[in-house]
C-alpha cells in the first residue's frame, strides 16, 4: 500500500524565461482507503505522485519520513524541466544523516548522542561531554584525563597569535575579534590545509584529532585574549594546570596574584561549565549548519570554524540573549509588565526569550539555566531584573495570546542575567556561546568528512530576472538605476571636506 497524492500544478510563465521552473503548486491528499487496515514495513513505504500536467505517476521511496530530493527530478514538466523543491530558510529540508544530537521540539527534548540533556549537566562535564559529541560515547577514566590533557596542552597559543590581537583597535567586538583570530589560527597549519596538505588529509584521523584539540584547546584563550584587549589588559597565558573552564575564568580575571594565588570560585566554575554543556550543540542550527556548508567545499577547519562563528555573531542567531537583558531594561519594573504585554499583542513590541524555530514546549535548557542562577546570585549578588523576569515568564506561561502561540522560554531568557550578574560585558554574551558550541561544530565537521553522501552543497534558485540583453555603449544609455538605491552614508569628517572642496 502507499499513499497516493495529486499534484495540481499551475505553471509560472516568466515573459522573457518561458522554460523558467514552475514552483507553485496546490496539493491534494488522496488516501488510499483500507490502509490503514495493514501497517507499511518502513521499506516498503513509498508515495505515488501524479503529476495533473503529463497525466504521468511516479513511485518515490519514503526513508525516515523522507523522499530523496533527487528523486523528483523524474517528475519533469512538458518542456522537459525536472522538478525542485523551494524551501527558503530550509523549513522542511533534511540536508544530512546525523547521530550526534536529538530534538524532540513538541515534547521539549534535547539528548546528545541518546543522553538526556538533564542528566549530562547534572553529573558530566563540558570536556566529557565534548569528548562525547566528538567520538559517539563517554570517555573511560584514563581516556577522559588523556583527552584533557591534549586538549590543555593545546591551550598556550604561538606568540604570533598575541600579536595579532594587538592589532586590532581598543574597541573591536569580542565576537569580530574571535572570528578573525580563529581564521588566522589556521595560517599557522599548512599540515593541515587540504589546499596544501592535499585534499585528503583529514581521511588521516591523528591529524584531523589534533585539529580537534587544536581548536578547543585553544578557542577559550583566543576568546579570552579578546575580552582583555578589550578592557585594557594584557593577555595571560594558559594554565595548563587548570581545568577548562577554570582557566578560562582563570585568563579573564587574574591580574597580580599569579597563578599560584588565584582560582576561580568553584561555584562559578560550576555554573559556567553547566552552561557550557548546554551550549554546546543543538542539531543543524544557523551556525552548523555553516560549518557543513564551509566543510563541504573542503577549506580548512579553521575558516570554517571561523565561518561558524561568524554565523553565531548575528543578532538573530547567538545575540538572543543580550536581545533579552535589552527588553528587560526597557520595561525596567514589574508593575510596567502589563503594558509591555499589550504592546507585544499590538505588534508595538517583540518578546525576546521566548518561542523557538524547534521548541513547541518549554526549552529544556531553560529549565536548568534558571536553577543556576541562583548558585550564581549568591556569589555575585541577585541582579534587579530577575523579579522582572520571573514575573514576565509567569505573566506570559499563563496569557493565552501566547500559550495557544506556544511561546515558552528559552535558554537565552536566563543566561543573560546570569552572565550580567557574573560581571560579564553584554558584547561577551557571544563569546560564550561560541566557545562550547566549538564542540559541537567539530563534531559535525568530523561526521561529514565520514559521511558516504556527503557533497559540496550546491543549492539551485529560481530565476526571475531579465531576459537576454544586449549591451549598450555608455553614452546610449538612460539612467534606469535612481541615486538614492545607490546614496551611502557620509561621516561629519566627510561632510566637512565636502564643504571646504566645495562639492556640497
Amino acid at each position: 500500500a502507499s499513499t497516493l497524492v495529486s499534484l495540481f500544478f499551475r505553471p509560472f510563465h516568466h515573459p522573457r524565461c518561458p522554460s523558467a521552473m514552475i514552483r507553485s503548486g496546490r496539493l491534494a491528499h488522496q488516501v488510499v482507503a483500507g490502509l490503514a487496515a495493514a501497517p507499511v514495513a518502513a521499506e516498503a513505504a513509498t508515495i505515488t505522485v501524479t503529476d495533473n500536467r503529463t497525466g504521468k505517476s511516479y513511485t518515490i521511496p519514503i526513508t525516515d519520513d523522507t523522499i530523496k530530493a533527487t528523486d523528483l527530478k523524474q517528475i519533469k514538466s512538458p518542456e522537459g524541466d525536472p522538478l525542485k523543491t523551494y524551501d527558503p530558510g530550509y523549513m522542511n529540508t533534511t540536508c544530512c544523516v546525523s547521530r550526534i544530537s536529538f530534538i524532540d521540539g513538541d515534547k521539549g527534548i534535547l539528548r546528545y548522542r541518546g543522553y538526556p540533556i538533564e542528566q549530562l549537566a547534572e553529573k558530566s562535564s563540558f570536556v566529557e561531554v565534548a569528548y562525547l559529541l566528538v567520538y559517539g560515547e563517554l570517555p573511560t577514566a584514563p581516556q577522559l584525563q588523556e583527552w584533557n590533557t591534549n586538549i590543555m596542552r593545546h591551550s598556550i597559543l604561538h606568540n604570533d597569535m598575541y600579536k595579532f590581537h594587538q592589532s586590532f583597535r581598543y574597541d573591536a567586538h569580542p565576537m569580530g575579534m574571535l572570528v578573525a583570530a580563529l581564521a588566522a589560527k589556521g595560517t599557522f597549519h599548512p599540515d593541515a590545509n587540504p589546499a596544501l596538505a592535499g585534499q585528503d588529509c583529514y581521511q588521516d584521523i591523528t591529524l584531523r584529532n589534533k585539529q580537534i584539540v587544536r581548536i578547543l584547546g585553544g578557542g577559550p584563550t583566543l576568546a579570552a585574549v579578546a575580552y582583555r584587549h578589550r578592557i585594557g589588559r594584557p593577555p595571560v597565558v594558559s594554565n595548563a594546570e587548570l581545568g577548562y573552564v577554570e582557566n578560562f575564568l582563570y585568563m579573564l580575571d587574574v591580574t597580580h596574584e599569579g597563578p599560584s594565588e588565584y582560582r576561580p570560585h568553584p561555584t562559578l566554575v560550576k555554573a559556567l561549565d553547566v552552561l557550557f554543556i548546554l551550549h554546546a550543540e543543538h542539531e543543524l542550527n544557523c551556525s552548523t549548519s555553516a560549518m557543513r556548508h564551509l566543510a563541504s567545499s573542503n577549506v580548512d577547519v579553521y575558516t570554517a570554524t571561523a565561518a561558524a562563528a561568524g554565523a553565531l555573531y548575528g543578532p538573530r542567531h547567538g545575540g538572543a540573549n543580550e536581545a533579552v537583558l535589552r527588553m528587560l531594561e526597557r520595561i525596567g519594573t514589574v508593575d510596567r509588565i502589563p503594558q509591555f504585554v499589550q504592546d507585544v499583542k499590538d505588534r508595538k513590541e517583540k518578546l525576546m526569550g521566548f518561542g523557538h524555530r524547534v521548541y513547541k514546549n518549554y526549552d529544556p535548557r531553560a529549565r536548568l539555566v534558571r536553577k543556576i542562577a541562583d548558585d550564581v546570585f549568591a556569589i555575585c549578588g541577585r541582579q534587579p531584573l530577575i523579579e522582572v523576569a520571573m514575573e514576565l515568564e509567569k505573566v506570559a506561561l499563563s496569557d493565552e495570546y501566547f500559550v495557544k502561540r506556544k511561546l515558552y522560554p528559552n535558554v537565552d531568557f536566563y543566561s543573560g542575567l546570569i552572565y550580567k550578574a557574573m560581571g560579564f560585558p553584554e558584547d561577551m554574551f557571544t563569546i560564550l556561546f561560541a566557545v562550547p558550541r566549538l564542540a559541537g561544530w567539530l563534531a559535525h565537521w568530523s561526521e561529514w568528512i565520514d559521511d558516504p553522501d556527503n557533497r559540496i552543497y550546491r543549492p539551485f534558485q529560481i530565476y526571475k530576472g531579465e531576459g537576454i540583453r544586449d549591451y549598450e555603449d555608455v553614452g546610449a544609455r538612460k539612467q534606469k538605476v535612481d541615486e538614492k538605491a545607490t546614496a551611502m552614508k557620509y561621516s561629519n569628517r566627510s561632510a566637512r571636506r565636502a564643504a571646504s572642496l566645495g562639492k556640497q
